[in-house]
């Protein structure tokens, strides 16, 4: 497994933030500034938020010398904010196939996908299940022509078994999981329950820790990112399933909406100290399924 960023974790920097929750930085982040920062703090490779980044083939061949340059392993991270719309949005789905082979061009052999999110999650899961298999089953296609496997995230939209039924329906080894170690906390589900079910699965992660605050626990506003280590998420037991079951991708932390008491010090500063924790938590697990985790 490598220690790897996700490049959301800075998002505010890349010109996003949360209305109400989150302000503007008064300063931006390049790509390029991004990936330095990554080597600084050791890590092995990088996921790349695609909606951050221009898509036209002189930048996307410019990113990828500078990715070989700093030999950083990458995944292409396609769909922020609503993906598929959980399976009603057959044009998303074209946008999907053409990010497949940008993927490819810059040399990821992963793209994490989105299939919706918490605001487009049909009430009928019966339908939701049928509207994703009729965009997946094609583009999972469209992935093996690439070489380009998908991951799709558990993004607030699928309940652990019903990710689980609808990889297992799809049935392509193109068609993975992008495991998200917090966000089925945010659907009231145990992740370490979740972690069980959806690990086997795995093609990409991101590598999260949530807090609890007052208010209602059916708000993302209720779950903020903390530094890993400092919330509910049992992080270690999860990174010894992933080494039980062989997964040698990306750890790829993530942090989304940082918790108040953390926002003085920064998002910069959170990501720092995860990827020491987890660099720490890694030494506690056997040596071949630490094979590559950076410097």
């Amino acid at each position: 497994m490598k220690l790897a960023i996700d490049s959301y974790s800075y998002h505010r920097f890349f010109g996003e933030w949360y209305d109400g929750l989150q302000q503007d930085p008064g300063r931006r982040m390049t790509v390029t500034q991004f990936l330095d920062r990554a080597i600084e703090l050791g890590v092995a490779g990088v996921s790349l938020e695609s909606c951050f980044l221009p898509h036209d083939d002189a930048s996307i061949d410019a990113l990828r010398e500078a990715l070989d340059a700093r030999g950083l392993d990458r995944v292409w991270a396609w769909g922020h904010p609503s993906g598929l719309r959980s399976g009603a949005d057959p044009a998303a789905a074209d946008d999907c196939a053409r990010h497949l082979a940008i993927a490819r061009r810059i040399g990821a052999r992963v793209m994490r996908i989105c299939g919706g999110g918490r605001r487009t999650r049909p009430a009928s899961w019966d339908a939701h299940k049928r509207a994703l298999l009729a965009l997946l089953r094609p583009l999972s296609e469209q992935a093996a022509k690439h070489d380009v496997v998908m991951a799709i995230e558990n993004h607030i939209d699928l309940l652990a078994d019903e990710m689980v039924e609808l990889i297992e329906t799809v049935g392509s080894p193109w068609l993975g999981v992008c495991f998200d170690t917090a966000n089925n906390l945010r659907m009231l589900e145990d992740p370490l329950v979740v972690a069980r079910k959806l690990v086997p699965y795995a093609r990409a992660t991101h590598v999260k820790d949530v807090t609890a605050q007052k208010g209602d626990p059916r708000t993302f506003a209720f779950w903020p990112s903390v530094p890993l280590g400092r919330g509910l998420v049992d992080v270690p037991a999860i990174l010894a399933l992933l080494a039980a079951h062989g997964y040698d991708g990306l750890l790829a932390l993530e942090i989304d909406y940082l918790a108040p008491p953390f926002v003085g010090a920064g998002e910069d500063a959170a990501v720092a100290d995860s990827i020491e924790w987890l660099r720490r938590a890694l030494d506690t697990l056997p040596k071949t399924a630490r094979a590559g985790e950076g410097a």
